[in-house]
C-alpha cells in the first residue's frame, strides 16, 4: 500500500558529513547492507567543481566552513509507493528532485528499501541538499560557505535561500504553509507516477483529521521503545489500524456514491441519537399534522351541517309560504262560488208541504 509521508529535517554544523555516509551506506554504515537492507540507488548533483567526484567532500566542507550555528543541509525523507518497481521509484525521485531543486542547489539522495515490521518492503528516499544557491561563480570550499556578499557576489560565499520565500524570515504559520504546499506537490507527482504505472492506489498527504478518517497518528518510537513488549504492542496497533483501513476501503467499494468514514463508538452513538431525534421529530410532526387534519375535517363537517341547516330552514320557509298561498287561493275560490249562488227568498220558511 502506498504510504503518505514527507518530513523535513535541518542539519547543523558537524552533521552533514556523517549523514551523507549514513544515507549512502558508506563507512561505518556499510554493515547495514550486509544485514539485508537494500540501497536501490544513490545520486548527487549540482556539486561545485571541487566536489564533482565526491559528494562526501562537499558535505565535509560544509561541516568545516559553515558557521557554527549555521545550517549545513536540509533533508526531505519521503516514503515511496510499494506498488512501484525499483526503476519506477527511481524515475519518480529524479522527477521530484528536478521539480523542487532543479539546477539551484547541490544535493545527494539515496533510496533505501528495508523490510518493514509487516515483512513487506519499506522503500523511502533521503534527499539532502544545501541551502546555498548555485550561481555559476567558481569558489573554493572555504569561500563557498562564507557569508554572501550582495554587492560583490564573487567575493563572498554562495547565497543561502530555498523555496518560494528564499532568503526571507518566515513565521511558524508561513513555514507550515510552505510544508503543506510541498507535501501537496509530492502527492500530485507520486499519484501521477502511480497512474502511469497502471495502479489504482493513490496517496493523500492530508492529515487524518483533515480527511476525517478517525485514525490517530502513530507516535514516534525511540530505539529503546522498539523492543520486546513495546514492539509487540505497536505491531498489534498497526495491524488493527490496517484492518480498520481495509474495512473502510470495502465500504467505499460497496457504496461508491457514499463518502465512507471510519467512525468510533462515540460517533455511532451520536448518529443513533440523531436518528432517534429525527424519528421523534417525525412522529411529533405527524401527530401535529394529523391533529390539524382532524381539526380541518371537523371544521369542514361543521360548515356542511350549517349549510344543511340553512337549506332545511329555507325549505321550511318556502313550504309555509306555499301553504299560505294555497289557503289564500282556496279562500278566493270559495268567495267566488258564494257569489254565483241565487239569493235566498224572504218568505221561505222551511220545507214545503203538499
Amino acid at each position: 500500500m502506498a504510504i503518505a509521508r514527507l518530513s523535513i529535517k535541518v542539519g547543523k554544523a558537524g552533521k552533514a558529513g556523517p549523514h551523507s555516509s549514513y544515507i549512502a551506506r558508506d563507512g561505518k554504515y556499510a554493515h547495514r547492507l550486509e544485514k539485508g537492507e537494500k540501497l536501490e540507488a544513490t545520486e548527487a548533483g549540482n556539486m561545485p567543481a571541487w566536489a564533482q567526484a565526491s559528494a562526501q567532500a562537499f558535505w565535509n566542507a560544509a561541516d568545516a566552513h559553515e558557521r557554527v550555528n549555521g545550517t549545513t543541509y536540509r533533508e526531505m525523507e519521503i516514503a515511496l509507493p510499494r506498488e512501484l518497481s525499483a526503476v519506477q521509484r527511481l524515475a519518480l525521485v529524479r522527477d521530484f528532485v528536478q521539480q523542487e531543486l532543479g539546477e539551484r542547489h547541490a544535493y545527494q539522495w539515496a533510496i533505501h528499501n528495508p523490510l518493514a515490521a509487516d515483512k513487506q518492503e519499506q522503500p523511502h528516499v533521503h534527499l539532502m541538499f544545501s541551502e546555498r544557491q548555485c550561481d555559476g561563480i567558481e569558489r573554493d570550499p572555504e569561500q563557498y560557505f562564507k557569508r554572501y556578499n550582495a554587492k560583490n557576489p564573487e567575493n563572498g560565499g554562495a547565497r543561502k535561500g530555498y523555496g518560494p520565500h528564499a532568503g526571507q524570515t518566515l513565521t511558524a504559520v508561513e513555514r507550515r504553509a510552505d510544508l503543506v504546499a510541498l507535501r501537496g506537490r509530492w502527492e500530485v507527482m507520486a499519484n501521477q507516477h502511480l497512474e502511469q504505472g497502471g495502479f489504482a492506489e493513490r496517496i493523500d498527504m492530508r492529515s487524518h483529521a483533515e480527511r476525517g478518517t478517525g485514525l490517530v497518528p502513530e507516535a514516534k518510537q525511540l530505539p529503546s521503545q522498539w523492543r520486546g513488549e513495546g514492539r509487540s504492542n505497536v505491531l498489534e496497533w498497526r495491524a488493527a489500524r490496517v484492518e480498520q483501513r481495509d474495512a473502510a476501503k470495502e465500504v467505499r467499494q460497496v457504496l461508491p456514491n457514499v463518502s465512507a468514514e471510519i467512525i468510533g463508538i462515540e460517533d455511532a452513538r451520536q448518529r443513533r441519537a440523531q436518528v432517534n431525534a429525527q424519528v421523534v421529530e417525525g412522529v411529533a410532526a405527524f401527530r401535529q399534522g394529523y391533529q390539524a387534519y382532524k381539526e380541518q375535517q371537523a371544521a369542514t363537517e361543521a360548515a356542511r351541517l350549517h349549510v344543511q341547516a340553512e337549506q332545511e330552514q329555507q325549505r321550511e320557509q318556502a313550504g309555509r309560504a306555499a301553504a299560505v298561498e294555497r289557503i289564500a287561493a282556496e279562500k278566493v275560490r270559495q268567495e267566488q262560488v258564494v257569489r254565483t249562488l241565487p239569493p235566498k227568498s224572504k218568505d221561505y220558511d222551511g220545507p214545503g208541504f203538499s
